[in-house]
């Protein structure tokens, strides 16, 4: 048997976290009731996407052994950082409360680019925790606390 030679290592790549990211899915809802077509029930969306996802995967995967492209080009970790520690800045919404988040979320994702400028990231944090409250809390009525709660109140 000839072993297979990945000729596309970037869309094997993709392919690979796509079915890997469609498994972890299937494995969350597994405790859902499917239902029929006719009948949905809470997991029957969830599911077929992730088995949509994971035909996808296996279509890329295929291409990327019949298909060569160039190698990909180096990872640019900076904004994959900034924007997993502005993913990681949300988490704390509860306890930072909700302006105060909106506002880190921004200007922690700002740092994924050495041209923003600090001032603009401000007035666009501003903006955007004033907008999330009046949408969230005034006008949605959702409770959360909009400034940060003290001794976990």
């Amino acid at each position: 048997m000839l072993p297979i030679r990945i000729r596309n290592r970037g869309e094997f790549s993709f392919a690979t976290v796509l079915i890997g990211g469609a498994a972890w899915g299937l494995w969350l809802v597994s405790d859902l009731r499917f239902g029929t077509a006719m009948r949905m029930g809470p997991g029957y969306m969830p599911t077929m996407l992730c088995w949509i996802a994971i035909g996808i995967g296996a279509v890329l995967a295929i291409r990327s052994v019949a298909v060569s492209a160039p190698p990909p080009a180096a990872w640019a970790w900076r904004p994959v950082l900034s924007i997993s520690a502005a993913i990681g800045a949300f988490m704390l919404v509860e306890k930072i409360g909700l302006l105060v988040c909106v506002g880190l979320v921004v200007l922690v994702a700002s740092l994924g680019d050495r041209e923003t400028r600090w001032s603009h990231s401000a007035m666009l944090a501003a903006g955007l925790a004033t907008f999330a409250a009046l949408i969230f809390v005034v006008m949605l009525g959702l409770p959360m606390p909009l400034l940060p709660t003290l001794l976990g109140y």
